[in-house]
């Protein structure tokens, strides 16, 4: 059975004894030397892989400019990448499916972050401080019964 601490110098020497390290991040390459993750927004999955190269990004075998027309989603995509100071330095392979074009686009900007952070653990700091590592968890409400969406009811009428 474990010892008792019944004043602050043992709960100080139990604290001392076991000091806690930060867990080492390392990197994660397949056969080919790529890095590999999975991001997700809303109803959309993106697999991307990342290898060094000249900066091409192909999302389902077209090139992101042509896939994403919006340049407010060809932005969004390079955010990681702009952060991170590594705007032509890797070539992205991603192929994208469910959800609409907003959700895809986040869900690669998702998928862009976290395989950069398989390829190089350093710049996890950097991605998680802009908040590109975290899932955006808001999905579409469902729809209620006796409603005409979600939360909307029906108009009312008196007669």
């Amino acid at each position: 059975m474990a010892q008792e601490t019944k004043t602050l110098e043992d709960l100080e020497q139990v604290k001392s004894a076991t000091p806690v390290e930060a867990p080492q991040h390392v990197q994660k390459l397949d056969s080919l030397g790529r890095a590999y993750a999975t991001g997700k927004r809303k109803n959309a999955v993106a697999r991307v892989w990342i290898k060094p190269g000249k900066g091409t990004i192909t999302i389902n075998s077209k090139d992101y400019t042509q896939y994403f027309a919006r340049p407010v989603l060809q932005m969004l995509l390079q955010q990681p990448l702009s952060v991170a100071n590594r705007n032509s330095q890797y070539d992205i392979m991603a192929t994208v499916m469910g959800g609409g074009l907003s959700g895809q686009a986040g869900a690669v900007r998702h998928g862009i972050s976290k395989a950069l952070t398989y390829y190089e653990p350093e710049l996890r700091a950097v991605l998680k401080k802009g908040g590109f590592l975290t899932r955006d968890s808001r999905v579409v409400e469902r729809k209620k019964y006796g409603r005409a969406k979600a939360r909307r009811s029906f108009q009312f009428s008196k007669r």
